[in-house]
């Protein structure tokens, strides 16, 4: 025995090491636990992630009332009622708009496919036909199919997202279960904090606490200011796109600011729509093309320069296409669950994994162990 630790006094990198082995075991057996609770009870945790995601959402507000003089229960009363009516009012008033518009744009999806190959297909050949030879039967074909195929795809994703949407977002479960689970953990959040902060291993409770700060500032920069962000974003679009007279112009700008919680994707996405619709619609009249083009760059301004700095900020650090990695990831292993905690889980990784990066660039493995010796 005093061989052992006679050799691990002149070693003590080696000490180091076995520790860390034993830390890491630790930590991807708790992970391992958890991913297995997740993947069991994914489809009853859906009222209880949204409680807790608004109880973290709106634990600002609760901090600023308190300020103010309210106590944290009194405070945790008047944001669960606010909420509460914030919440029926969108499932009584909005919801039942936009899920009209939606059963009806499927229904006119092949329609609108149709009339876009004729419109293309009359176009391409106006311009090009003479210049290029184009044989105006098979490019129609060549059209009919490739639109065919897109009408196909999008309405098999519209009818997933709908029923899917329609069996999953159960309104008892999220008009009573997540705003009392909200309301709990709101008021006890503070001590939740204090006691989770307890458990922590005293040896490494600072840099826990230093990487618990960094994912807290990733994932409220994130949600809060991106999900802020596309709260407004989906009101211009919606009711810019309504006010021009556009069919089901609420639901697809609507869409297009959910969908902007992904960079670029939301505002793509519904500029493709939004345009497709309005050829169909407005043409030959191009000015009201021309005007829902303009509403999408409006925005795009807005969000790029105005929304996206003060709302978001530079520091946070989530690249595009690592939230869609996540955001597939997450939604393939655990369903509609796993597309709800995929962005605070991805912007938590990052955390973790910008912290590894820093923690290998300054160890032996990286540096050397020759060097580490010289600098001690």
């Amino acid at each position: 025995m005093t061989s052992l630790n006679g050799l691990a006094d002149r070693n003590p990198w080696g000490s180091r090491a076995v520790t860390l082995q034993r830390q890491i075991g630790f930590w991807l057996v708790t992970l391992a636990v958890f991913l297995i609770f997740l993947f069991m009870f994914r489809t009853v945790l859906l009222p209880f992630i949204a409680g807790m995601a608004t109880a973290y959402a709106l634990d600002p507000v609760a901090d600023w009332l308190e300020r103010l003089g309210l106590s944290r229960l009194a405070a945790s009363l008047v944001i669960l009622v606010v909420f509460v009516v914030l919440l029926v009012l969108l499932f009584v008033v909005l919801v039942p708009i936009l899920a009209n518009q939606l059963v009806a744009f499927i229904e006119k999806i092949p329609t609108y496919a149709q009339q876009l190959q004729q419109f293309f297909t009359s176009f391409l050949n106006t311009r090009f036909g003479q210049l290029f030879s184009i044989d105006e039967a098979q490019l129609k074909a060549s059209m009919g199919q490739l639109m065919s195929q897109a009408a196909s795809w999008l309405t098999t994703l519209m009818q997933q997202i709908w029923s899917g949407g329609a069996a999953l977002i159960d309104v008892v479960s999220l008009l009573v279960v997540t705003p009392v689970v909200a309301f709990y953990l709101l008021v006890d959040w503070d001590r939740m904090i204090a006691r989770i902060d307890s458990w922590l291993p005293r040896d490494h409770v600072e840099t826990i606490r230093m990487i618990a700060r960094d994912i807290d500032t990733a994932v409220a920069g994130f949600v809060r200011g991106q999900g802020l962000l596309c709260v407004i974003l989906g009101a211009f679009y919606g009711f810019a796109l309504a006010i021009l007279g556009l069919n089901f112009g609420l639901l697809i700008g609507f869409g297009a600011g959910m969908l902007s919680f992904i960079p670029y994707v939301g505002s793509t996405v519904g500029f493709v729509v939004a345009v497709g619709v309005a050829l169909v619609q407005f043409w030959p009249d191009w000015i009201w093309v021309a005007v829902t083009v303009a509403i999408f760059v409006t925005g795009q301004f807005f969000e790029g320069n105005i929304l996206q700095p003060r709302l978001v900020g530079r520091s946070v650090g989530l690249h595009p296409v690592w939230l869609m990695f996540g955001l597939f990831a997450f939604g393939v292993l655990f369903g509609f669950i796993g597309l709800l905690i995929a962005v605070p889980a991805t912007a938590a990784i990052a955390v973790l994994m910008r912290f590894a990066l820093a923690r290998y660039l300054t160890s032996p493995i990286y540096r050397g162990v020759g060097t580490i010796d010289d600098d001690e």
